[in-house]
């Protein structure tokens, strides 16, 4: 695993960013800010977790690399948010869950720029978020959102619009 984070970035001390010795990669841009206790973890994939230019995640986020996440530029990620860009298989009820690997890959989790994640949400495999979307806290996100919806509920709706 490489861990490339620019000299301009922080990094909490409290931070933990996990080795992969399935190559996953880790990249953090300029001016990305990785608070304490975000914990960086690969599971279920060869997936690389690429952080933007200018994006905050905040204390107690959890992203598992999986099938890959890709945050773009200057996103805010509230606290206790997690990423799980892979699924377990479960269909084999003579298996034990932990014995049947993982789903294929719905694409990994794409967020463009300029996005807001509230606290508590959770990103599933698949979810893709164009530029400037809003996702109000608590909420379970996967498939599409478009770019400056607003989302928010469980089951997650689109509520409004940046203008």
């Amino acid at each position: 695993m490489s861990v490339e984070v620019h000299p301009s970035a922080h990094v909490s001390e409290l931070a933990d960013l996990e080795a992969s010795t399935r190559g996953t990669r880790i990249v953090i841009g300029a001016n990305a800010y990785i608070d304490s206790f975000v914990k960086i973890k690969p599971a279920g994939g060869t997936g690389d977790v690429i952080i933007g230019e200018g994006t905050f995640i905040n204390s107690g986020c959890v992203i598992y690399t999986g099938n890959g996440v890709v945050i773009g530029e200057h996103c805010a990620v509230a606290a206790n948010c997690t990423f799980a860009s892979t699924n377990h298989a479960y269909a084999d009820r003579f298996r034990r869950i932990t014995e049947q690997n993982f789903l294929p890959s719905k694409g990994g989790i794409v967020l463009g720029d300029d996005v807001w994640i509230g606290a508590n949400t959770v990103l599933l495999d698949g979810a893709a978020l164009g530029d400037g979307c809003v996702v109000g806290a608590g909420a379970i996100v996967r498939g599409k959102l478009e770019s400056y919806g607003v989302y928010a509920g469980s089951p997650l709706r689109q509520i409004g619009e940046r203008t």
